[in-house]
């Protein structure tokens, strides 16, 4: 009878790893093992590089690949450049002057396509660099599946539909969370990443000057950076305490009232995210196991594969 339980198990098990394949269009973390095996490496230590250099780009890779696979799935048309039959993402409201690290990622690929020519995709690539850039920050890892085909075209349209902004009201950021497959705790877990990186004044400015839910100290503080009128694309950290490091601090200034986003501190606004924000604040083991999981799930939204798509040899321009 135990063995036949173990066998039930060992069956049931086995179930569930295919029912996961087949949810993630058949990724797998070791895709690229034997047709390029020097390929996780060469990222990682291009990331480590890049990071090391500016600690910054950790945030802007990180948020590269949030902002490919919120719009039509993580098939890196966030890195095509216009053309004359497409106007792509970049020139989308949320992309425009404020993505950075395509000049990372085409550095990556260089380096990739001379280890294995036309193996690896620029999507792998930037599910891998954003996994990366968290470890440099001092955050979780999780495994990363790969074997994601880049897309032929991209869509302003799209991007502009798509990518939550970061005015939104708390229902607002769950509805849009929520079209793309993600329950509010997965959302909550995801805006963590506002755990590092900075913001552009003009996004903050209404905040700082308009709301009363903000610790005063810390809106006099923010205000020399952004004045009432001017200076709409200088620069304030999301996280006020450990502005580079990837930690749970972001929630605990969420909990004082110290949110830069009008989008950040809806989750700490007596609405039905509290308790999460709360439970993230005091348990930075808690935020990094279910920000791991969130970031697998993101990585796989609608990934091209198979025959679909491309691997693209220049990450900007369809082959």
């Amino acid at each position: 009878m135990g063995l036949t339980h173990s066998l039930s198990h060992i069956l049931g098990f086995f179930i569930l790893l295919s029912l996961f394949a087949i949810t993630s269009s058949q990724l797998t973390s070791y895709c690229y093992e034997t047709t390029c095996p020097r390929a996780i490496y060469i990222i990682k230590s291009a990331v480590f590089n890049a990071v090391a250099k500016e600690d910054r780009m950790g945030a802007s890779l990180l948020r590269l690949h949030f902002h490919d696979c919120f719009v039509n799935g993580c098939d890196a048309s966030v890195l095509l450049d216009d053309t004359s039959s497409f106007t792509g993402e970049k020139s989308a409201g949320a992309n425009v002057n404020s993505l950075r690290g395509f000049d990372v990622i085409d550095d990556i690929k260089t380096q990739v396509e001379n280890a294995c020519p036309g193996v690896v995709s620029c999507a792998d690539i930037l599910a891998i660099a954003a996994r990366d850039a968290v470890v440099a920050l001092g955050g979780p890892s999780w495994n990363v599946g790969l074997g994601r085909r880049d897309s032929t075209t991209a869509s302003k349209d799209a991007a502009t539909k798509d990518i939550p902004s970061p005015l939104m009201d708390l229902n607002d950021i769950i509805s849009a969370f929520a079209n793309k497959g993600f329950n509010t705790k997965e959302m909550v877990a995801l805006s963590g990443a506002h755990t590092t990186g900075q913001a552009r004044c003009q996004l903050f400015r209404g905040r700082i000057y308009n709301e009363t839910n903000i610790e005063s100290n810390f809106a006099t503080s923010v205000k020399p950076k952004c004045p009432s009128n001017g200076g709409d694309s200088n620069l304030s950290p999301l996280d006020i305490t450990t502005n580079v490091i990837f930690d749970n601090a972001y929630f605990k200034n969420l909990v004082n009232q110290k949110g830069l986003l009008h989008s950040d501190q809806q989750l700490y606004s007596g609405g039905s995210t509290d308790t999460q924000v709360t439970t993230y604040s005091n348990s930075p083991a808690t935020f990094y196991a279910d920000f791991a999981s969130a970031m697998v799930k993101m990585g796989n939204l609608s990934p091209l594969t198979g025959k679909s798509g491309q691997i693209r040899t220049n990450c900007r321009k369809v082959n």
